[in-house]
């Protein structure tokens, strides 16, 4: 291959957005790159616009097209916006994949919790070790977040060095792993940084993310205290915060009681991996109830409100083996993950119905971010000095706050972008220079569809309006055979007058068919979309709103 002469950037999820991130860089020509791709992970489906909707990816489409020339896949970390969609897309990939230990292990666990595993190959890179991977050399350099391994990606090329920062922040007291490595930070700089790809979840906020260890303090305070059963939920993946509530239990004499699949499973890769040692062996959830209220700590899914979590079902009293009564405590180390509200509410009302007394973020220190807020941000633009500022991982504020900041810092260049830009970093000039193909694939059941599947957008229309199924026969004449079958769902019953809905569709479909050309009654598709345009018209002129309409026309 001919000397590269450009290096590309182009993130085709994570910008504009939380989650769903995808990013990938480019080494080579116009005419040929070669494609090296960062992280590929979910969001999560909202009830309200996406009924039915598990969970959204990036669409790869781009990447399909360039798999000839896609070397390899690099994991910053092992949450789920950042590898939770590569058992459904690296099928259609197939390219190498390259993680740290701990995230190559959770990765594994997961796969394995499928009902028919998927074999996917993942090659295990140390924490601090570096990699070539064709062109591009990639240097996991350790950061601070709220998953052990978590690792920004010195990218060195023929051209110069970027940093993708991953997820980060500085947090001096880690309790797991190592901390944000300053000093590795700073080499880059002094050696000539060429761009800077940076998180920016947090830019809206002044000073600094709080660490992990004063939520541990806070923790061990609010256990100690506690007179009757506590149960702690939290991500299943932060195992600082799992030590933390631990090593809480531990100072309290009770015992810890592991409830809910994701946390067992995080709890076995987090032992494993050698991020637990020194930790005591945590209960199975049968054993809860045989220890007395104040001598147990349940640890609990279900932070988000998720409806099958343990800590709903204990919240709805009826969970098969764990209870919380009257003088309980139940701690949220959490945040509510925008969207989550109405389901975590629900959650934490019908705790306090239980008479449980439950702690949150709001009035005590039981969680912090795992994102740099912005002295955070200066600190690391003062380290590495990019000539190149492109913020990533945030909403549009999020992206101008950072954008803005990286300009008082003193950031030569500072680019905004969105998913599907494509953005020269060098040589010469920095900007966009095209637009590659972007956009969402829907997870609906076992079924990866694109944002344009008519079930996605059917499904939406339904939840609002709900549907009405006509079934008529046609003789040969063009007259009916017998009376059309009418069936409302999702539809009042009753008109604002009190006449039945049902009658009066019925009667439309049957005035309808009556007063239709006998040409137009012998074309089933014409007859058929007759029928849909004049029932969805007399239920808006009833209702207000225009249902769904399928119509089956049998000719007999």
């Amino acid at each position: 291959m001919a000397r590269p002469d450009e290096l590309t950037f182009a993130p085709l999820g994570g910008v504009g957005e939380i989650g769903m991130n995808l990013s990938i860089y480019g080494l080579g020509n116009r005419h040929q790159r070669s494609w090296l791709a960062i992280d590929l992970g979910v969001s999560f489906g909202d009830e309200e616009h996406l009924p039915g909707i598990d969970l959204i990816m990036p669409d790869i489409g781009f990447l399909e097209k360039q798999r000839g020339n896609l070397v390899g896949l690099v994991l910053t970390h092992a949450h789920e916006d950042h590898f939770g969609a590569i058992i459904d897309l690296w099928p259609r990939l197939k390219c190498p994949i390259y993680a740290t230990r701990f995230s190559a292990a959770l990765f594994q666990a997961k796969c394995e919790s499928e009902r028919n595993p998927p074999k996917i190959p993942v090659t295990v890179v140390p924490s601090g070790g570096r990699i070539d991977i064709g062109p591009f050399s990639v240097e996991f350099i350790p950061v601070a977040h709220s998953i052990p391994e978590s690792h920004a990606l010195a990218i060195h090329t023929e051209l110069g060095t970027v940093l993708h920062t991953g997820d980060w922040k500085i947090d001096p007291t880690p309790i797991i792993g190592k901390p944000t490595d300053e000093r590795r930070l700073r080499e880059l700089g002094d050696a000539g940084l060429l761009a800077l790809i940076g998180d920016s979840t947090n830019a809206v906020r002044e000073g600094r993310s709080p660490s992990e260890a004063e939520v541990a303090k806070t923790i061990l305070e609010l256990v100690k205290a506690a007179k009757g059963r506590v149960a702690v939920t939290t991500f299943a993946s932060n195992v600082a915060r799992l030590r933390a509530v631990a090593d809480a239990a531990k100072a309290a004499d009770r015992e810890v009681v592991v409830v809910g699949r994701a946390m067992e499973r995080v709890v076995q890769v987090a032992r494993e991996t050698g991020h637990l040692d020194g930790v005591q062996n945590f209960r199975s959830t049968d054993l809860y109830g045989h220890f007395p209220p104040d001598k147990v700590l349940a640890l609990c899914t279900g932070s988000q409100g998720e409806p099958r979590a343990a800590l709903s079902r204990i919240a709805n009293d009826d969970h098969p083996q764990v209870t919380l009564n009257k003088g309980d405590c139940v701690i949220f180390s959490s945040r509510t993950i925008p969207g989550n509200e109405k389901a975590v509410g629900a959650i934490i009302n019908g705790l306090i119905n239980l008479g449980v007394e439950v702690v949150t973020d709001r009035t005590h220190l039981v969680h912090v971010s795992g994102h740099p807020r912005r002295d955070e941000l200066r600190d690391m633009i003062a380290w590495t000095r990019p000539q190149l500022l492109i913020p990533v991982h945030g909403e549009a504020l999020h992206l101008f706050e950072h954008a803005r900041l990286a300009r008082a810092a003193g950031v030569p260049k500072v680019l905004i972008c969105r998913n599907g830009d494509l953005v020269k970093l060098g040589a010469g000039d920095p900007g966009i220079i095209d637009q590659l193909p972007s956009g969402r694939l829907y997870k609906d059941g076992t079924i990866i569809e694109d944002s344009k599947s008519r079930a996605v957008v059917e499904r939406r229309r339904m939840g609002f309006a709900g549907c009405v199924f006509v079934a008529i026969g046609m003789t040969e004449k063009g007259e009916l055979a017998d009376d059309p079958e009418v069936d409302l769902v999702g539809i009042p019953e009753k008109n604002g007058a009190g006449e039945e809905l049902d009658d009066i569709v019925f009667d439309v479909v049957v005035s309808t068919v009556e007063g239709l050309p006998r040409a137009r009654r012998r074309d089933p598709d014409a007859l058929a979309e007759s029928l849909r345009r004049a029932v969805r018209s007399v239920l808006n002129e009833h209702w207000g709103k225009k249902p769904l309409c399928m119509v089956h026309v049998l000719q007999v």
